[in-house]
């Protein structure tokens, strides 16, 4: 299973990603790392790096092959967890994976740091797989219990480079192809150039260009890709 019913844990809405859809580019040795997780025993990795680089895509994409391998799996993004679903990190042992995105936005919690480490020691202990994932690296985090990042030192790390235009170009080639929408060279150029260098937010003003489309009933143009970046 991807996610468990009896867990109260809130989690943000999703898209089913998958690790063919992303674009490795310079993260190549992750991504391969990542693939190889269903396969393997007790595990442990961390991924670090600026926001829109694929963490997010490359922890659920790993719920998705964990599942399709007969295994569980759990995503937790800590960013949007309340401090009320802190004890419902004790409900994670017993799952093949645990993917924890966000790590960043907890340390220096005590508290959360606590529940953590147990957390992680449990799944340990059990033979579980656990994927860490953060803006910052390791020896960046100011942490408040020194045996959590000790304990995060355990595993591999990867940070995760943002990618290049060309393969941001092709980022957004397959996220038009997902949104049915064809996306003509003219307006990849206009918004490479133009667009947020954040590759997550620049993928939200497809979407948006996508609607405006779609609203005024006319083709997407350089015009109307002015007109969607303007407005943000």
């Amino acid at each position: 299973m991807l996610f468990s019913p009896q867990l109260p844990l809130q989690l943000e809405p999703h898209r089913d990603r998958r690790f063919e859809d992303f674009v490795a580019g310079p993260n190549a040795a992750a991504l391969a790392a990542l693939e190889r997780v269903p396969g393997q025993g007790e595990c442990s990795l961390f991924l670090h790096g600026a926001s829109g680089t694929g963490k997010t895509h490359l922890l659920r994409a790993l719920c998705l092959a964990t599942r399709d391998a007969g295994q569980t799996a759990f995503y937790v993004g800590l960013g949007r967890l309340p401090d009320e679903a802190l004890g419902s990190l004790r409900d994670l042992e017993g799952l093949d994976v645990i993917c924890v995105d966000d790590l960043h936005r907890v340390i220096g919690r005590l508290p959360w740091e606590e529940a953590l480490f147990h957390c992680f020691n449990r799944v340990r202990a059990v033979g579980g797989r656990l994927v860490v994932a953060s803006r910052e690296r390791r020896s960046a985090l100011s942490f408040a219990l020194p045996d959590l990042a000790s304990r995060l030192g355990w595993g591999l790390s990867f940070h995760l480079a943002p990618l290049p235009d060309a393969d941001k170009r092709e980022v957004l080639r397959r996220h038009a192809e997902l949104l049915g929408i064809d996306l003509p060279v003219p307006v990849q150029d206009y918004l490479l150039k133009h667009g947020h260098r954040n590759l997550g937010r620049l993928l939200l003003a497809l979407e948006r260009l996508q609607q405006a489309a779609f609203a005024d009933k006319r083709r997407i143009t350089v015009p109307l890709a002015r007109r969607v970046l303007n407005e943000a």
